[in-house]
């Protein structure tokens, strides 16, 4: 049942478009759903071909309420020109997890995939939400390519200290979605 609380709909009429990229922190992705439409958002779904190894479609058509979109050439895709339509009615596009090859492919300003041409394509506010091994997350090409993105004006929501797959305990956790909804509704009140 969707809460009534006034502040806990802080995102009402608002859309997110949800880019999920290949992490293991895509399994997370129910709970990020399920709270940004317990905040009163839309939340469209974009999966690049490698999340489909973590999470599938089905899962977040069925969270979500909403078609997911994944291949720019589906036969069954209602726009003539997915990933412009797609921009343009949302509100905010939200990526996460965030992989570190996600995070290179936008700072290069490359548009192989539906989810980058959409970010290439929207003039909102883009979230990235990281979620990648320490050593990925702290190596100097992947701090040069989050700085040229927020150089841009992207948004970051950093990833947090805890137990990696490797089995480590440090950074590179994806933040816990209460942070990312508040950090979404905080961006799109103002």
């Amino acid at each position: 049942m969707r809460s009534s609380n006034p502040k806990k709909r802080s995102l009402a009429h608002k859309t997110v478009l949800h880019i999920l990229t290949g992490s293991i922190a895509a399994y997370k992705a129910g709970d990020l759903i399920r709270e940004l439409r317990d905040a009163g958002a839309r939340v469209r779904c974009v999966m690049t071909e490698s999340s489909k190894h973590f999470v599938t479609p089905l899962v977040l058509r069925a969270l979500s309420g909403e078609p997911v979109y994944h291949d720019f050439f589906s036969p069954d895709t209602p726009y003539d020109v997915l990933h412009t339509t797609l921009a343009e009615e949302s509100d905010l596009i939200l990526a996460a997890p965030a992989s570190a090859d996600f995070i290179a492919r936008l700072a290069a300003g490359m548009a192989g995939d539906l989810a980058s041409c959409i970010v290439l394509a929207t003039r909102k506010p883009v979230v990235l939400v990281p979620a990648m091994n320490d050593q990925m997350y702290t190596h100097p090409l992947t701090r040069k390519n989050i700085e040229t993105l927020k150089g841009i004006g992207y948004h970051f929501i950093d990833p947090v200290k805890g137990r990696l797959v490797c089995g480590r305990d440090a950074i590179g956790h994806v933040s816990e979605p209460q942070t990312v909804v508040a950090r979404v509704a905080a961006l799109l009140k103002n």
